[in-house]
């Protein structure tokens, strides 16, 4: 991979420590995935966050790293979710909440914004089409590249942090034109949300890019879901509605059953858990309609981002849920968090495929469901 001076000089170890272990990573990357050379970046979203998945020894890399000098990061900056709601720590241990404190002081001491999101897309604006970003959260990576007309491949949390350090990136094939090399076409007439999350499941393992076709104009809602299923299941990191390709692949109801299959593994969970991806204004404003006069028959937990949740506390859509018997979470979601852990529930009840992906992987039991089942199942009339 070709670079100028500055990033070689970098590379040598002439701008510092820390710029040359960045460029190190970004090197590696490079070579690796056959790109031709850095570009410049606007925004870098990192993973790498959550303590329940980086331990001790991530937590000892970024507290050390932070305190070095030239740990600054050179373009804007956000996290994914950590492991809990600080305001909510829910009976964790103190070395649990100590070292996930650590983890936030070392981004925050480095210049990131505690975003603790994994939803960008629905928290900021958008930068203009065609800007180059370094996402390494897989839904918003697929989400900028298919709806919002950005760049970006589907960043490590290693990669996404040299980028952020460095404000480059390796031009890999996932940062040019990207063209779907496999078609996949949807037979299953209209789609449920959870339909979407399964087809992107599928469609995930097909290719590095997807032509979808088939399949019914999809709202903002269905796109999350797809990207979020999608983002689980290979190195696919863009998909484009319609088109067709020499290589095919149907998803149609074998296809979706089998799918919903691998991950369906229990009959009823201990709790409900919605938001993986994590929701959205619209999304809460919708369950909170779709929820009054209803009460949860058992424990449930919505994660949304922080500035969803204060706006829907505003917004009086808060206590509507809270009356309903659900709890809002912000900065956390359901995917390997210690609040869902094998240890604490034999199964939890959702409506989405990434967060089924995730707890199935950590050996929670899910039952798998679409939102209007579980609303018809798990709640009653309120007296």
């Amino acid at each position: 991979m070709e670079l100028d001076r500055g990033e070689e000089a970098a590379l040598r170890g002439e701008r510092g420590e820390v710029l040359q272990m960045a460029y190190r990573v970004l090197s590696a990357v490079g070579e690796a995935s056959g790109a031709e050379k850095l570009v410049p970046v606007s925004w870098a979203h990192l993973s790498g966050v959550n303590y329940n998945t980086i331990g001790d020894a991530g937590e000892r890399f970024l507290d050390q790293l932070s305190r070095k000098p030239g740990a600054r990061v050179r373009v804007r900056t956000t996290l994914n979710p950590m492991g809990l709601d600080m305001g909510s720590p829910s009976g964790l241990s103190p070395e649990f909440l100590e070292k996930q404190q650590s983890i936030s002081d070392s981004y925050a001491r480095m210049g990131v914004e505690p975003s603790f999101t994994c939803v960008p897309y629905d928290v900021f604006g958008m930068p203009g089409p065609g800007e180059q970003v370094a996402f390494a959260e897989s839904n918003a990576a697929i989400h900028a590249n298919s709806v919002d007309g950005l760049k970006t491949d589907k960043e490590s949390a290693f990669s996404a942090l040299a980028s952020a350090l460095t404000g480059k990136s390796p031009l890999t094939r996932a940062r040019g034109e990207n063209a779907p090399d496999v078609e996949v076409r949807a037979e299953l007439g209209a789609m449920d949300e959870l339909d979407w999350g399964l087809l992107g499941l599928f469609a995930g393992r097909a290719g590095s890019s997807v032509a979808i076709s088939g399949a019914p104009e999809p709202d903002r809602r269905s796109c999350k879901a797809l990207c979020g299923g999608m983002g689980t299941s290979g190195a696919c990191s863009k998909f484009a509605l319609g088109g067709s390709c020499s290589q095919k692949e149907s998803f149609g109801r074998r296809e979706l059953a089998a799918a919903r299959d691998e991950l369906d593994t229990a009959e009823r969970g201990d709790v409900v858990a919605l938001g993986s991806p994590q929701l959205g204004a619209a999304e809460i404003s919708d369950l909170a309609r779709m929820l009054r006069g209803r009460k949860f028959r058992r424990d449930c937990v919505v994660f949304c981002p922080r500035p969803v949740a204060e706006g829907a506390r505003r917004g009086g859509q808060a206590a509507m849920l809270e009356k309903a018997g659900a709890r809002l979470l912000s900065d956390c979601c359901a995917c390997l968090s210690p609040l869902l852990s094998a240890d604490r529930l034999d199964a939890v009840t959702t409506n989405s495929v990434k967060g089924a992906y995730y707890l199935k992987s950590s050996g929670v039991g899910v039952s798998l469901r679409p939102l209007s089942k579980i609303l018809e199942e798990e709640t009653q009339w309120a007296a």
